[in-house]
């Protein structure tokens, strides 16, 4: 039996699958029946543009727990209600932040559907952006992809690319490797590369590389979770028997066990919620209701429109800034009477200074250093941002 089988799914239809190992080149469509019965471990990848990759709070190393909160930890860095998307955390949770990737229900599904309507049943299903090696460019026809940490993946059209990365290279862009599968000349990239593969053709042996014996994350988990293809169809009968009534109890009591632990988990991070909205927006301190529906409406009538100097309009102004750079740490937000007060950990004064001319050139910002402080990690800084609409 072929030890593992490769699949990618692409959004244009162009699918292609690949065992590593036994073929250099990929081939087109879906694997055939006879293909799939011989393979011992399937995974499935899926268009990295339609996943997105994210990091939550570590806030519990209960699985269980810590999936339920992260849809509410991130629910701000989200176009779309948490109701309608499917979160997947990381295999391992072992510091202060996990990786999480967030897909639309809906699209999940059609793949499982149209996976299963060629018979087949994957082990995992992951990103193809995850599967591409950290510091990699990826330049295909339809796209290109820019792996640039363990969490973090761009994606571009090839035409916006060179234009992309000169914004984006502020010294914190990993070496880049050049991967390109189109049958055209070099491409001109304002960076140096470490290396430039051109005409490579077949980008899945690429990724097939790129994940390792266990991938680092499989977004069929929760809900969409499914039972691995081996798994025996039946249990003895004796053993099941003399077992039940002892996992019964056991289930019983953990259930009681955890029903306790999630309510006062509940209690604890609805108190906190409650906290953080109160030293936000003093005023609703009074105001009775749920904590996060209560940020919402405050967070709604602060930020004003698009014409407006509000806060919501100025965070989309600096957001772009501050999420290019992985060498700043945003420590705290503060807006009062349209003035924007920015807490920001940066490895020395000069990267601060740098930040703050950055924001200067936005348009209708007017910015401030108002300290620079030495700290444990670096300089603690905090700028003023004000400014009417441009």
């Amino acid at each position: 039996m072929s030890p593992r089988l490769l699949i990618r799914l692409q959004s244009s239809g162009r699918h292609a699958w690949l065992v590593p190992g036994a073929a250099v080149e990929s081939t087109a469509g879906l694997p055939t029946a006879d293909v799939v019965a011989r393979a011992q471990d399937i995974i499935v990848l899926v268009p990295g543009t339609e996943v997105l990759l994210l990091e939550a709070p570590a806030v519990s190393r209960n699985r269980s727990q810590l999936a339920k909160a992260v849809p509410f930890a991130l629910e701000d860095q989200l176009a779309q209600p948490v109701e309608e998307l499917h979160f997947a955390l990381a295999g391992k949770i072992d510091g202060p932040t996990v990786g999480v990737a967030a897909v639309s229900h809906v699209r999940l599904r059609q793949w499982l559907d149209e996976l299963s309507a060629a018979g087949i049943r994957p082990d995992a299903l992951l990103p193809d952006s995850l599967a591409l090696p950290v510091g990699h460019l990826l330049i295909e026809s339809g796209g290109a992809q820019l792996r640039l940490g363990p969490w973090r993946a761009a994606t571009m059209e090839p035409e916006l690319l060179a234009e992309w990365l000169e914004f984006a290279d502020d010294g914190s862009l990993p070496d880049i490797e050049v991967f390109d599968t189109r049958f055209q000349p070099r491409q001109n990239l304002p960076l140096a590369v470490r290396a430039y593969h051109e005409r490579q053709g077949d980008a899945l042996a690429l990724l097939a590389r790129g994940i390792g014996a266990e991938p680092g994350l499989n977004l069929l988990q929760g809900a969409h979770a499914l039972r691995h293809r081996s798994a025996p169809a039946a249990r003895w009968w004796r053993r099941s028997a003399a077992a039940a009534a002892l996992l019964l109890v056991l289930a019983f009591a953990q259930l009681v066990f955890e029903r306790h632990t999630l309510a006062r988990e509940s209690d604890r991070l609805d108190t906190a919620m409650r906290n953080v909205l109160v030293q936000s927006f003093p005023e609703m301190e009074k105001v009775a209701g749920d904590p996060p529906a209560l940020m919402k409406s405050a967070l709604t009538r602060l930020g004003g429109g698009e014409s407006s100097g509000g806060l919501l309009r100025t965070l989309r102004q600096i957001a772009p800034i501050l999420g290019s750079t992985t060498r700043l740490t945003t420590r705290g937000i503060e807006f009062r009477n349209g003035t924007l007060e920015l807490a920001v950990t940066a490895p020395d004064v000069p990267t601060l200074d740098s930040l703050r001319e950055r924001l200067a050139t936005l348009p209708g910002l007017k910015v401030e250093l108002t300290a620079a402080n030495p700290g444990q990690n670096g300089v603690d800084g905090r700028m003023r941002l004000t400014g009417a609409a441009p």
